[in-house]
């Protein structure tokens, strides 16, 4: 379902609800060029090979660590692919998501899809303004990435959106770990490709 906002239509959130992105919690990100164009390099014998876009998209996500200290951020696996980005973050416990209602850790917790009368008393995810939490960070990325990227082709863009997955246990955070560091061997089969 389709509401507007501002006067234009926007799609409902695919985030899921009842689960704040401030939590302590692995996520999972993919974040796409604008009609996936090839604006970071491109894959020679299974290798990435950065150009200067894709170096830039490196070094941002590199500051994206040391920008934030106070959210106690870890960071795993990544790759930047010709026309897109995979990554790992971890937010960790801190002073924004430690209250005793505020959260939990996905790795340790039962699956959200059950209602109980524990979980519907947390903050629901929401639009408006957004700090301390998986989409402010993306978004500080996404903004120092496209600053510098600008200045050497102006027509840089990111899709609107990006893709973000909560990793629930080891076995999946191994699992998408291993497919981080395999997706340059593996890009013609790559449905980013």
């Amino acid at each position: 379902m389709s509401d507007k906002f501002k006067g234009k239509y926007r799609n409902d959130t695919v985030r899921l609800k009842n689960w704040d992105y401030g939590w302590n919690a692995p996520y999972f990100v993919t974040i796409c060029t604008k009609n996936r164009e090839h604006y970071f390099g491109g894959i020679v014998d299974g290798i990435m090979d950065l150009n200067e876009i894709g170096r830039i998209v490196e070094m941002e996500w590199l500051k994206t660590f040391q920008m934030r200290p106070d959210m106690n951020l870890t960071m795993g696996e990544f790759v930047v692919m010709p026309n897109h980005f995979h990554a790992i973050i971890v937010i960790g416990e801190n002073q924004y998501n430690n209250r005793v209602d505020s959260g939990r850790s996905a790795m340790h917790c039962a699956p959200t899809g059950t209602t109980t009368s524990s979980n519907t008393d947390k903050p629901k995810n929401q639009f408006g303004p957004q700090s301390k939490n998986l989409a402010s960070i993306i978004r500080g990325f996404k903004i120092g990435v496209t600053k510098n990227a600008r200045l050497i082709n102006p027509d840089f863009a990111w899709q609107s959106r990006f893709y973000d997955h909560i990793i629930r246990n080891d076995e999946s955070y191994h699992r998408i770990a291993n497919y981080i560091k395999n997706n340059p061997k593996n890009w013609k089969e790559d449905k980013w490709y």
